[in-house]
């Protein structure tokens, strides 16, 4: 922790991160309006007018109060993606690291043909099969996640089990069950928590762009992507109604980026900070 926080960026990511948390989890109390209130007499309003801190949209419903609860779909879109990505993901790198062979072979094929696909493109694919909604986002999300995280651990655990301790564990008669659980997979944390904090901001930017294709969560349901869609049409009338969306966007997803980056330096050994 102290390494972390000697790095001014990544403490900067971490507040930031601790802000978006704490909003999501207070929306009720922080939103100034009932984020699905409409109010035909006060569409397209500029920030600050007639009470309304960041102006509205065209269906007069505040920007704020959305703004505040789309964090909500963002972080629990993020984090149970990755999750989910992460468990499966690292159960089949396991799996595969440490068998090898026949099994490492099969494995490794289909997660190659997963990735042979662009990140949001399988997403899209696999929110055509699943259909719209906030779980099914967060199913295609963490499916596309899956050959990351496979091949991240398969590569820790491939020198993880050649170490001198797991042949010493191997030959007191422990199971491969509990090798794997017990010693390798302990042992292949650290990298899989880097991979899992970046993994979050691609998840996050995934969920804003199938909402901003209309593939994502539905209206009235409040999220950046659907607003940032939204607000290019009123980009003359009413400019803040994208940027301010697009910005909430890029703060989260640069804040966690800066985080994942200090993480990753303080988790290893041969750094200096």
């Amino acid at each position: 922790m102290r390494k972390l926080l000697r790095n001014k960026l990544a403490a900067f990511g971490f507040f930031v991160m601790i802000v978006l948390v704490f909003t999501a989890i207070f929306a009720p109390w922080i939103a100034t309006h009932p984020p699905h209130q409409m109010d035909v007499t006060r569409t397209l309003l500029g920030p600050g007018e007639m009470g309304h801190l960041l102006g509205t949209d065209s269906y007069g419903r505040d920007t704020f109060s959305r703004i505040i609860y789309g964090a909500r779909i963002s972080l629990i879109v993020g984090v149970a993606a990755v999750v989910f990505g992460a468990v499966f993901g690292s159960l089949l790198g396991v799996i595969s690291g440490y068998f090898g062979g026949k099994i490492d072979a099969i494995i490794m094929r289909i997660m190659d043909g997963m990735m042979a696909f662009p990140f949001i493109l399988l997403a899209i694919v696999l929110m055509t099969v699943f259909g719209q909604g906030l779980m099914n986002v967060i199913f295609a999300i963490g499916i596309a996640n899956i050959p990351g995280f496979a091949r991240v651990v398969r590569g820790q655990v491939l020198s993880v089990k050649e170490a001198d301790y797991i042949d010493v564990t191997r030959s007191l008669g422990a199971k491969n069950t509990r090798i794997i659980f017990h010693h390798v997979l302990p042992n292949s944390i650290a990298p899989l928590i880097v991979y899992a904090t970046m993994a979050v901001a691609g998840a996050i930017i995934s969920e804003a762009s199938l909402s901003f294709l209309g593939l994502g969560v539905q209206p009235p349901t409040a999220s950046w992507g659907s607003m940032l869609q939204e607000g290019k049409d009123y980009l003359v009338l009413n400019p803040e109604l994208a940027t301010i969306s697009g910005l909430a966007i890029l703060i989260t997803v640069l804040s966690i980026n800066l985080f994942g980056d200090g993480l990753r330096d303080a988790l290893d050994p041969k750094m200096k900070i």
